[in-house]
């Protein structure tokens, strides 16, 4: 059963200067820390590799690797679980494209979740960057009607192509797609930091703030009817597992 959750919560929008501390929130960061408090994360250097000795006539010719030795291709579907909020195996669909653009509002309306990829949209389940998942939430099934109710510590589950990827949320961020600096703030590879070279693997939840944008008068759309405000819920990846 979904916990309850305090309707200021759920609308509360983070500032995208906090996101930058959101990879070290699955070590415990404290709330009310500045930035500069809880650190930045540096990438791990790579190893580095041994030089390859040259190859004599006598040396045998590696093989080729074999088809089941390469990665598999990312699944044009996967699943998304979010206990806390009793939804389980949520069909998400990738497409090219951006966040609630033309084809993803047209995959959404079919009633499940959109997750777009390329230049201005996200990489796959478990990558390093940022995950976008999108989903309606007061119409064609509403499956992310719950959302707001997602809260700091909460667990959401992705299962692609064999393997279960599991996020932890760290933040809330409110996106306005009247501002374009708001919108490359969603659609970075590390969310609400554009620009900024990811070095963890992170998801964004993101549906419509329909209900507070007319509680305030707020009642513009673009021309796909989507609403100003979005509300994003940011997660960062704590493990990945085989499929059971």
């Amino acid at each position: 059963m979904a916990r309850a959750r305090t309707g200021a919560r759920a609308a509360a929008g983070v500032p995208g200067t906090l996101l930058a501390a959101l990879v070290l929130a699955a070590c415990g960061e404290a709330p009310g820390q500045s930035v500069a408090e809880r650190g930045r994360v540096v990438a791990e250097e790579p190893a580095v590799s041994a030089p390859t000795p040259p190859r004599s006539r006598s040396t045998p010719r590696a093989e080729p690797p074999s088809r089941a030795d390469t990665a598999r291709p990312e699944p044009r579907r996967s699943l998304l679980s979010v206990a806390v909020l009793g939804l389980r195996d949520l069909a998400v669909v990738r497409y090219r494209g951006r966040p609630d653009d033309a084809r993803g509002t047209r995959i959404q309306n079919g009633g499940v979740l959109a997750s777009p990829r390329g230049p201005r949209g996200g990489v796959g389940p478990g990558e390093v960057g940022n995950h976008l998942v999108t989903g309606h939430r007061t119409s064609h099934g509403a499956p992310f009607a719950e959302l707001p109710r997602l809260g700091r510590g909460d667990v959401v589950r992705v299962r692609s192509a064999g393997t279960v990827h599991v996020y932890r949320i760290v933040a809330t961020r409110s996106t306005s797609f009247r501002s374009p600096a708001s919108r490359a703030g969603q659609e970075a590879a590390v969310p609400g930091r554009p620009g900024e070279r990811p070095t963890r693997a992170m998801i964004t939840l993101s549906t419509c703030a329909t209900p507070e944008d007319h509680a305030r008068g707020n009642f513009w759309s673009d021309r796909f009817g989507n609403p100003e405000h979005r509300i994003d819920k940011i997660g960062v990846l704590v493990r990945s597992r085989p499929a059971r």
